[in-house]
């Protein structure tokens, strides 16, 4: 909880620890239900979101499309509201980042990403239940892939790609359900709801 891999991440911690001592300001942990089937790996903590509540994807834009969206594909249940002691509860999902720790400007460096990636990779080991994976985005995409030994120019990323893994999981892309994206279109909810229905698809019910 107190990570020291990487210098500029622990400064602009250790920058928002000072201003807003209530927040979580630390590595933010995966979260989980029992055995989920499916993985969703988003980049890093925002800085008002999961880096203040400690729950991921909680408590910013990106939380309200991605929660409301497992919920209506029974990957969740309950009631989101933003905050990490709501009645929301995952239960066929596990969400995890590439990067644990806030970046500034939600832009992490390549060192920062490699640093994180032990983790990444001890998640992927750890949950042996899952059988499809969300990569939202492509430095998610590609973090997730470099724990394979595969050529990542034959797995291109694009929103509604299928890949299938060698340890026999199936990697689909997705455009981040970011507030940028989502207002200028580049994703919409249909886009969106459209990853989750293939997911629930391929996992059955």
């Amino acid at each position: 909880m107190d990570c020291q891999l990487c210098p500029r991440l622990v400064s602009y911690r250790e920058d928002a620890r000072a201003k807003f001592p209530d927040w979580h300001n630390a590595p933010v942990p995966n979260w989980s239900a029992p055995s989920p089937r499916l993985m969703i790996v988003g980049l890093a903590p925002g800085l008002k979101g999961a880096n203040r509540t400690g729950r991921p994807f909680t408590g910013d834009w990106a939380g309200d499309l991605l929660y409301q969206t497992l919920v209506k594909f029974d990957f969740a249940v309950g009631q989101y509201d933003k905050r990490s002691d709501d009645d929301l509860e995952l239960t066929d999902a596990i969400i995890v980042n590439a990067v644990r720790c806030v970046p500034p400007e939600n832009k992490p460096v390549g060192a920062e990403i490699n640093n994180c990636r032990p983790y990444l990779r001890a998640t992927i080991d750890q949950t042996k239940s899952v059988q499809c994976v969300v990569a939202l985005g492509g430095i998610a995409h590609n973090s997730f892939l470099t724990v394979f030994d595969v050529k990542k120019k034959d797995f291109p990323f694009g929103h509604g790609n299928e890949h299938q893994l060698p340890n026999g999981t199936l990697l689909i892309d997705s455009y981040h359900c970011s507030r940028y994206n989502t207002n200028t279109g580049r994703l919409t909810e249909e886009m969106f709801e459209d990853i989750f229905a293939r997911v629930r698809e391929i996992v059955g019910r």
